[in-house]
């Protein structure tokens, strides 16, 4: 029987620890040959918390845990039976795999997620901020241009009383 992706259904927030556990009981139960890959789908962020940047691991889908196995009973059970899992999608009998093709864009995303961190927070023109790094530093502003895939953002700022365009990072601001 070949293996297939399926979705295991968790708690929120312990979705390393299953996948670390299911990994660990198959090992114990002589299941290693039935299981290929557990994931958690997650990209690394970086995030401005009290002016200061902070990177972090955002899950792609909270209380979800993929898992490449070979459905027997055998490897159902040892999922299933594993505390705080909640159970798979699809229906209750027979779980429902996802197809190796949303596996490989699921997979893809996090990888462009870790090669390149993006900013977990999402600014809009118009938005008053503070500039928290750089030579304009503790400087308010206002956002004129937003560009998303270079992560920069023009923002008006107030010097000497003229109002003076500066092309800014994501990285470089705090919302206020």
């Amino acid at each position: 029987m070949a293996k297939r992706w399926y979705v295991v259904h968790v708690y929120s927030g312990f979705e390393k620890k299953i996948a670390s556990h299911i990994k660990e009981q198959a090992a114990q139960k002589g299941l290693s040959d039935h299981f290929e890959e557990v994931l958690v789908p997650a990209e690394d962020v970086t995030e401005v918390r009290r002016g200061r940047k902070v990177n972090a691991e955002r899950k792609f889908f909270p209380g979800y845990v993929l898992v490449k196995m070979e459905l027997t009973d055998e490897a159902w059970h040892l999922v299933k039976d594993t505390p705080k899992v909640t159970g798979f999608l699809g229906s209750r009998t027979r779980p429902t795999p996802i197809t190796e093709a949303e596996a490989e864009r699921i997979m893809k995303q996090a990888q462009e997620g870790v090669e390149r961190p993006r900013s977990a927070i999402t600014f809009e023109i118009g938005e008053q901020i503070r500039v928290a790094d750089g030579p304009f530093t503790s400087f308010n502003g206002t956002i004129e241009e937003v560009d998303d895939e270079r992560t920069r953002l023009k923002v008006s700022v107030s010097i000497f009383g003229r109002s003076t365009p500066v092309e800014l990072d994501f990285n470089q601001v705090e919302k206020l």
